[in-house]
């Protein structure tokens, strides 16, 4: 796999989050890179899955796209809705899983920071602000999914971003996307400290072996399928 190793800057804008709404961290600054480098204007098609507080999709908007965003929290969608006001961009912000609101929809760009992180639980979270990391004992309850869909949510020649820890097995996300009929390759790539939910799982990631107790640091990872 390729990929480039970046120093994550900064997202433009303000952005206010509700309580136990996900904040831009360190990967939605690396998709943001990621989206900044393909072609985006009036016409092009976005839906971005897992929205949190609108940053990707305000960017996008920015860029004049027609922008679609989706979350299963009520509070992230409010956030979202509220950010996209205040910033005066057209952004059109639902609730629900995303396969429900994309039924016989394409589109020319699918973006996704969606949850990633290891869990013991085996059932995805259904309330809390858990909802935006927490995906199962692999990580890979929603990344799954998403790479299942990707080719029906796309228009011919459409592009999926996403982005999540090397943890999940960036691999396995390309191999799941080739056998789905898509070119795939990790593109981009960064090395970031351990947050709180990481270390506070230390001992059960070094357990089930997708850890050593030592480690520190975490290498993200942003694919783009086509």
């Amino acid at each position: 796999m390729s990929g480039t190793a970046l120093t994550l800057g900064t997202l433009p804008g303000r952005l206010i989050a509700l309580p136990g709404v996900y904040r831009p961290q360190a990967d939605t600054r690396l998709l943001a890179h990621a989206l900044a480098q393909e072609d985006l204007g009036p016409g092009t098609e976005v839906l971005e899955i897992g929205t949190g507080t609108g940053a990707l999709a305000l960017d996008a908007a920015r860029r004049r796209a027609r922008v679609t965003a989706v979350d299963i929290s009520w509070p992230a969608v409010v956030t979202a809705r509220l950010n996209a006001l205040r910033q005066r961009l057209p952004v059109r912000v639902v609730h629900g899983d995303f396969a429900a609101h994309s039924p016989g929809r394409r589109f020319d760009l699918v973006v996704s920071n969606p949850p990633y992180v290891p869990a013991p639980d085996v059932l995805l979270p259904s309330r809390g602000p858990e909802r935006a990391w927490d995906a199962g004992p692999d990580g890979r309850g929603v990344i799954d999914r998403i790479c299942e869909s990707a080719p029906a949510l796309l228009r011919p020649g459409g592009v999926l971003l996403l982005v999540h820890s090397q943890m999940c097995g960036a691999q396995e996300t390309v191999d799941r996307l080739i056998e789905a009929g898509m070119a795939a390759d990790v593109t981009a790539r960064a090395s970031v400290p351990w947050g709180p939910v990481l270390c506070s799982r230390r001992s059960w990631l070094a357990r089930v072996g997708l850890a050593a107790e030592a480690e520190e640091r975490e290498e993200l990872v942003v694919i783009r399928a086509c």
